[in-house]
């Protein structure tokens, strides 16, 4: 039984080993539309987006795929409204105009050989109505969601 469990380990560890490799950058993020409810938020949650983007071209990116993405500006699901009786403001999902926007420009390259590239502004216009296996606890679910879509659309043959 242990040796089964060893293999799987061993299994595992290559596929983790064999993955693409994604590089992010943010540009001019300080002037990025809605990437934080505050000042002091906004190097977490791009450090989330960044994190979220690393871990999809683990999981889908070949061994050898380099995908590098400049992310252009942010603007998160819902918007901001003041709190009547706190001094801030909190965020307001309705499913109207308020949807995530995310836009990218993005080169993707095999052993140093360039395959794709483009730019393109990503949208999830329907966010609202969508299940997620994410927790809604999590502040940035919905823009995570809508990276998965775009990355398993543009990235991988299988949806």
């Amino acid at each position: 039984m242990r040796s089964i469990a060893a293999a799987l380990m061993s299994l595992a560890a290559a596929a983790a080993g064999a993955a693409g490799t994604v590089n992010v950058t943010f540009v001019e993020p300080d002037k990025f539309f809605d990437a934080a409810n505050t000042r002091t938020e906004l190097p977490y949650n791009l450090g989330v987006i960044e994190q979220h983007l690393k871990q999809l071209g683990q999981r889908y990116l070949p061994d050898g795929q380099v995908l590098d993405i400049s992310v252009l500006d942010v603007d998160l699901a819902g918007s901001m409204l003041p709190a009547r009786r706190v001094a801030q403001e909190f965020r307001v999902a309705k499913g109207t105009t308020d949807w995530p926007r995310i836009k990218v420009r993005y080169s993707l390259g095999v052993n140093g050989a360039p395959m794709k590239s483009g730019e393109e502004t990503l949208a999830d216009l329907d966010y609202i109505r969508n299940v997620t296996t994410y927790s809604s606890s999590d502040p940035l679910y919905r823009e995570k969601m809508m990276l998965d879509g775009w990355f398993r659309a543009r990235f991988t043959s299988a949806h």
